[in-house]
């Protein structure tokens, strides 16, 4: 009887300092990161700044905090990776092929599977997280669907912007909120 109360002691005196010993170690914070210098891509246009939070967006995962002035939009494209768009500030339309418009304000959650063709058109000055599961990488289309180069989609939507964002704002209006 003495020697199974000896081993119960024992035995809680170990679970006792590997619980103290755990504890130690969740004592660990993690750091903010400071902030990122916002930039361009050659991939988006020029109203688009990207700034990487976390991870190599050429390389896989990352989290990238975008900003877009009023009017902005990133013409028809589709990434391999899913994206997950979280709206910070300011509101954004997302236009998924064969789908009904989305409109998207602070604190809102998108999900866009990989491969699924999308456009964004920044409604309201936004700023947005973009978090990816794989490298990113942009695929423009056309109307009907086939690729097309980066200048060729970013010079035919600088023609069509300013006519856009009007036709826009009047969809704006008559959308479910």
């Amino acid at each position: 009887m003495r020697s199974a109360a000896c081993w119960l002691l024992v035995s809680a005196v170990v679970v006792a300092s590997g619980f103290q010993s755990l504890s130690g170690e969740e004592k660990k914070a993690a750091a903010a990161k400071p902030a990122s210098a916002f930039m361009n891509l050659p991939t988006l246009p020029t109203c688009a700044k990207v700034a990487v939070q976390n991870g190599d967006p050429s390389k896989g995962g990352s989290v990238i905090l975008a900003k877009a002035a009023t009017g902005c939009n990133i013409p028809w494209h589709w990434h391999t990776a899913t994206e997950q768009l979280m709206v910070v500030s300011g509101s954004g339309k997302v236009e998924m092929k064969d789908g009904s418009p989305v409109m998207a304000h602070s604190g809102s959650y998108v999900n866009l599977p990989g491969s699924h063709v999308h456009q964004f058109t920044c409604m309201m000055a936004c700023t947005f997280f973009i978090a990816s599961d794989a490298a990113f990488d942009i695929h423009y289309v056309d109307a009907a669907g086939k690729e097309i180069s980066t200048e060729d989609a970013l010079k035919s939507k600088a023609k069509t912007m300013k006519h856009q964002m009007k036709k826009d704002t009047k969809d704006m209006k008559d959308m479910k909120m």
